[in-house]
């Protein structure tokens, strides 16, 4: 019997064989590459090690394809940059949740880069908005090591459905009997205000909750680190004593404040006696609308919060920091402790966000902030911090601000634990 190949499977067979014959050259070739030995020692220092023979970041800014493939891809290989010049365990991690201000986003690239003590740092960058102008700037760091995650439920990459703005959502103040005469898809589920859910709001608690998820549950290098995470945005500017600042607070709370969740490094406050406050902290409850700038905790602080994960996906306010306060009054079995800066270490840079886009000036930030540094420079660093114990702060229900009434966003919060 013989085997006979037909013309019109002639193509088909060629190029079979060809990707055959790639591919074993190409296993070939990197088999006979040499490969770094990984180092002895904890789990996060062989993270490392593996972390260097994976390919630097590839992301591909062309269609939604391809972004979200390449979203997929780096949030799996989680490349570390600059673990070749800096292999010490990190003693410290600072998340940024990133979104579309590259001006403001370099502005906190320079404060990071004269921070003092950021080399032991290991900064993590989580995107939910992808150009090539953003990774660029965060490419560009070379003095510490850097992980850059994404947001896989971008709105960038579901522009025209859920978790985006579908075209069949029903519009944002519509009633809900009109809504149900148009047939839109989620008029059942107005918020407590009778208003429908606008994406541009949903996405930042949702990022908010992904990237502590991802952070805790996910990161590789973190595998085995018992320290904090700072969290700060992309349009915040630390002051150069920061890390050592915080490095006292955490040496302070162990003797001062033991039952303290959370370590807060910023608040809204103005600086005009910043003098007399540079060594100050306040030991109080957590408070979402002046604690939330610069917020440190560890792994045991968000398994707490994880046990009211179900409370945090269906309450009805679309910020994230609110709906953290909700959780101190009414769900956790005690409030939230915080030990304070008094004299914030985290500057809020930015004039503009989601609710307003057209007053933005980074070049007037950015000559605010050098007044500002010009003004403390000779009260940074102090060699002893001094605590001030308030009365507990007893957490009482703040007014929910509504846009969180959609099942749709409950659901997918609810999902990010089992698939990140």
């Amino acid at each position: 019997m013989r085997f006979k190949i037909h013309k019109k499977n002639a193509l088909a067979l060629s190029v079979t064989v060809f990707v055959a014959l790639v591919f074993v050259y190409t296993m070939l070739k990197s088999s006979s590459l040499p490969q770094d030995k990984p180092k002895q020692g904890t789990a996060g220092s062989l993270t490392l090690s593996i972390a260097k023979n994976h390919s630097p970041n590839r992301f591909l800014y062309g269609s939604v394809f391809e972004m979200k493939t390449s979203v997929y891809e780096n949030n799996f290989r989680q490349f570390i940059m600059n673990a070749e010049m800096f292999q010490s365990e990190p003693e410290l991690v600072i998340v940024v949740q990133v979104h579309n201000r590259p001006a403001y986003l370099r502005l906190l690239v320079e404060s990071l880069r004269k921070t003092a003590e950021i080399h032991s740092t290991l900064l993590i960058f989580s995107h939910d908005y992808f150009s090539k102008e953003i990774g660029e700037i965060v490419q560009g760091i070379t003095f510490c090591r850097v992980l850059q995650i994404y947001f896989p439920y971008s709105m960038q990459l579901y522009t025209n459905e859920f978790p985006g703005q579908d075209p069949s959502d029903c519009p944002r103040d519509i009633s809900k009997d009109e809504a149900r005469k148009k047939g839109c898809l989620n008029a059942d589920y107005p918020d407590s205000y009778g208003h429908y859910r606008e994406a541009a709001f949903t996405q930042a608690k949702h990022h908010w909750w992904w990237k502590l998820h991802f952070v805790w549950e996910r990161v590789k290098a973190l595998q085995g680190y018992s320290g904090y995470a700072v969290f700060i945005e992309d349009d915040n500017y630390l002051i150069p004593d920061f890390c050592s600042f915080f490095k006292r607070m955490a040496a302070l709370k162990k003797s001062d404040c033991s039952d303290c969740d959370i370590l807060a490094l910023g608040n809204h406050d103005s600086l005009p006696l910043f003098q007399d406050l540079a060594n100050k902290v306040e030991t109080t409850g957590w408070i979402s609308t002046k604690h939330n700038i610069g917020m440190g905790l560890t792994k045991d602080v968000y398994y707490k919060i994880m046990g009211c994960a179900s409370e945090f996906c269906t309450y009805d306010d679309y910020n994230w920091d609110w709906t953290l306060q909700h959780l101190s009054s009414q769900c956790l079995s005690k409030p939230l402790k915080v030990m304070a800066a008094q004299a914030s270490r985290v500057l809020h840079t930015g004039d503009c966000g989601m609710h307003q886009k057209e007053s933005c000036k980074p070049e007037v930030a950015s000559q605010k902030v050098q007044q500002i540094l010009e003004s403390v420079q000779s009260y940074l660093f102090p060699d002893y911090l001094v605590s001030n114990k308030m009365d507990s702060v007893k957490s009482s229900p703040y007014i929910r601000n509504g846009g969180w009434g959609d099942v749709r966003d409950h659901t997918l919060c609810k999902n990010y634990v089992k698939k990140l």
